[in-house]
């Protein structure tokens, strides 16, 4: 059984997010979705424990999709849940510098492999920073976002 841990703030989950899940699932007996708190990108839209119940409302379709919650290391996360390989969605060859570097430490920190998958054209552009910033606004996110979480995001800055 090969499973495959995809590690991210997911704060929000948006389309370009499900579209790696999607094609990751086909590819790996499970698919662990790992959300984390990014300590770099300031106060999260939704708690942890949100984000976590949102996703796996996203993913019931994928029998094989899990949702942990980490505060350490991909790499120590990863060897709890017996993955064996990272996934990294690419957006653009902007986002490759950065991951490839952290693909490189995780590897020799762990020997763990990382995986990139590119998201397509549709969804290269989508960033949770922008539909963060776009909600705030009081624009609309509902062709970047699944719908639970337009129901959430709405609530949140509809009120």
């Amino acid at each position: 059984m090969t499973s495959a841990i995809f590690p991210g703030s997911f704060d929000p989950l948006h389309n370009g997010h499900v579209e790696v899940v999607e094609r990751a699932h086909k590819l790996f007996d499970r698919v662990i979705i790992a959300v984390l708190r990014n300590t770099q990108k300031g106060d999260p839209l939704f708690a942890s424990e949100q984000r976590e119940a949102l996703i796996r409302e996203c993913f019931v379709h994928l029998p094989n999709v899990e949702v942990v919650t980490m505060s350490t290391l991909v790499v120590e996360v990863a060897k709890i849940v017996n993955a064996d390989v990272i996934i990294r969605g690419l957006r653009a060859v902007s986002d490759f510098e950065n991951e490839l570097q952290m693909a490189q430490m995780n590897q020799q920190l762990s020997g763990i492999e990382t995986l990139f998958i590119p998201t397509g054209s549709t969804h290269s552009f989508i960033s949770s920073r922008l539909i963060r910033e776009i909600a705030s606004f009081g624009g609309s996110v509902g062709p970047f976002v699944p719908d639970p979480v337009l129901r959430e995001m709405e609530g949140r800055f509809h009120d």
